[in-house]
């Protein structure tokens, strides 16, 4: 396994729990379900391994935090305001960075600000994770055994109009940002509106804000025509930080093929997702990492795989109980309402949390026959060359 710089700090430990901020019961980081087994040779399992410690691994989308044991008290979790970054897990991850995207549905600005704050406090008591808005500290993180955060935003709904509050975020050291999250906003319409008209004139100057930074923007949860509204209207590549192909499983949570050749073609991602009962496929009704690699297969065909990357978006926790509590919120009976019957299950095999994704992906391409070049490209050197042209390139 690749060798990380980890002492053993844990989140907030230079404050007193129940005296200092509320206690929560947490789950555990690792080993919370079985471990998948992709049946890998020994010599097959090396060349992982290699792969693994020598590139750069980077997630698009991830979550990295530990949830309550209780999923149902996520909400009061954050309304208490020490969300705890699972420093442990990370470190057996394999990452060398991970996008972590802060708040949640509904959030304000103040809301969104005090998490930011909050989180920047506990990083800044130990030295493991780095917060990352080059492309030189992620490599950076990568030689020294550390894990960079790429901080983000899902959707813009905190800055509530006001466009210079995405300097404030940049400011702060926020890198990538969503158009929209659920419905929709001043900027556009997600994936849940009713009618999708398309990005907006306020839109439109947050593109241009956003370009002008040298912020990513994410088009995850953005609809059809605002996304296409969006790639149009940006002078730079565009991330679609974690979704899957809408031809693979036609839900509304998946892109089209007009959305991903047109994200390809400005030169932009396509991440995975992993999220419960997403990415599923006719093959693989039972979501795991086989029915994801299915959406990873079918992208390579379409736009190649200079444009594939993955941002599978989970949790240290009950990802799949998560969404039974939120089920109200973010009104997830409509996306799976919305496609093929599939078969429920109690957790993404092989893909269950951040410790366990990007290793048995790598082992995943190994098994598939995929070169060396092609391995590195997938788990993080895509995301690298076109952070460089988001980001500027290192001098």
């Amino acid at each position: 396994m690749k060798r990380k710089n980890y002492s053993g700090y844990t989140a907030y430990s230079y404050l007193t729990q129940g005296i200092d901020y509320r206690p929560f019961d947490l789950a555990a980081e690792t080993d919370r379900v079985p471990g998948y087994e992709l049946g890998l040779t020994a010599e097959q399992e090396d060349r992982a391994q290699r792969l693994l410690a020598d590139n750069v691994v980077v997630s698009l989308h991830d979550h990295p935090i530990r949830l309550p044991a209780r999923p149902e008290e996520l909400s009061e979790y954050q309304k208490a305001a020490h969300v705890a970054l699972g420093y442990a897990g990370l470190s057996r991850s394999g990452l060398d960075a991970v996008f972590e995207n802060l708040g949640g549905p509904g959030w304000s600005w103040q809301d969104t600000i005090t998490d930011l704050g909050m989180r920047l406090c506990d990083l800044a008591h130990q030295d493991f994770v780095v917060t990352a808005g080059t492309t030189d500290a992620i490599r950076t993180a990568h030689a020294t055994g550390r894990v960079a955060l790429v901080l983000g935003l899902e959707g813009a709904e905190s800055i509530e109009g006001d466009i210079d509050r995405i300097d404030v975020l940049y400011g702060l050291g926020v890198r990538q940002l969503g158009v929209v999250y659920l419905e929709e906003n001043a900027l556009g319409y997600g994936l849940q509106a009713p009618v999708d008209h398309g990005l907006t004139e306020l839109g439109r100057k947050a593109v241009r804000r956003m370009n002008q930074l040298g912020m990513a923007i994410d088009l995850s949860h953005a609809g059809d025509r605002t996304a296409l509204d969006v790639i149009e209207a940006s002078e730079q590549p565009v991330l679609i930080t974690h979704a899957g192909a809408r031809a693979v499983w036609d839900t509304v949570r998946m892109k089209p093929d007009e959305v991903l050749a047109a994200c390809a073609a400005k030169g932009g991602l396509i991440g995975r997702e992993a999220a419960p009962h997403t990415t599923v496929s006719p093959a693989h009704r039972r979501h795991g990492i086989e029915s994801v690699m299915d959406h990873f297969r079918y992208c390579v065909d379409l736009v190649g795989i200079d444009h594939v990357a993955f941002g599978p978006d989970t949790f240290f926790g009950d990802h799949v109980g998560l969404h039974r509590a939120l089920a109200g919120v973010l009104n997830l009976e409509k996306f799976f309402a919305s496609g093929p019957e599939l078969v429920m299950t109690e957790y993404v095999t092989g893909l269950e949390n951040p410790a366990e994704c990007f290793p048995n992906i790598t082992r995943w391409l190994v098994r598939g026959g995929y070169s060396d070049e092609q391995v590195a490209a997938a788990v993080g050197g895509n995301v690298l060359r076109v952070l460089d042209r988001i980001w500027g390139a290192p001098s």
